[in-house]
This record gives structure tokens, C-alpha cells and sequence, in this order.
């Protein structure tokens, strides 16, 4: 996800209904906007690391018949 950006009425906007919690609210408030201030942004996982991790014996044309196959059609069609 990425960052939000908001103005400062946004922030006095939040402020003013921030302001009547309890103070351990606010406390737990505070510890999480600090880890998240000093947290490692998430890194996107390479496709190296993903690519192939599909294992199959069977070729794609082969996966692909057996899709194929197991497909079944049971609907009636009434005449008109």
C-alpha cells in the first residue's frame, strides 16, 4: 500500500476526534505510528523466487486436455 499524504485541516480533522480517547488508547496509538515510522517497507517478492514453482510431470498441452476433458456440460435444452 502505498503512502497517504493528507493536509493539515485532514490532521486537525483527525486530532479532534484523536484528542478524547483514554490515555492508553492513546498510548497504543503512539507505539504504532512509531513502528510504522521506523518499520522496512514490505518489498515485492521477485518473480525469480516464484517462477517454476508449479511442479508437474505433465506437459502444459497435457494439463491443459485434462481441464478440458473434466468440463461437463448437464444443462437441459427444452424444445420450443
Amino acid at each position: 500500500m502505498g503512502n497517504l499524504a493528507v493536509n493539515n485541516d485532514t490532521l486537525n480533522k483527525y486530532f479532534g476526534i484523536l484528542k478524547n480517547l483514554d490515555v492508553d488508547s492513546k498510548k497504543n496509538l503512539i507505539i504504532k505510528l512509531t513502528k510504522s515510522i521506523h518499520s522496512k517497507p514490505k518489498s515485492k517478492p521477485k518473480l525469480s523466487k516464484i517462477y517454476g514453482a508449479w511442479k508437474d510431470s505433465r506437459t502444459a498441452v497435457e494439463i491443459i486436455e485434462e481441464i478440458e476433458k473434466s468440463r461437463f456440460n448437464d444443462r437441459d435444452i427444452e424444445e420450443l
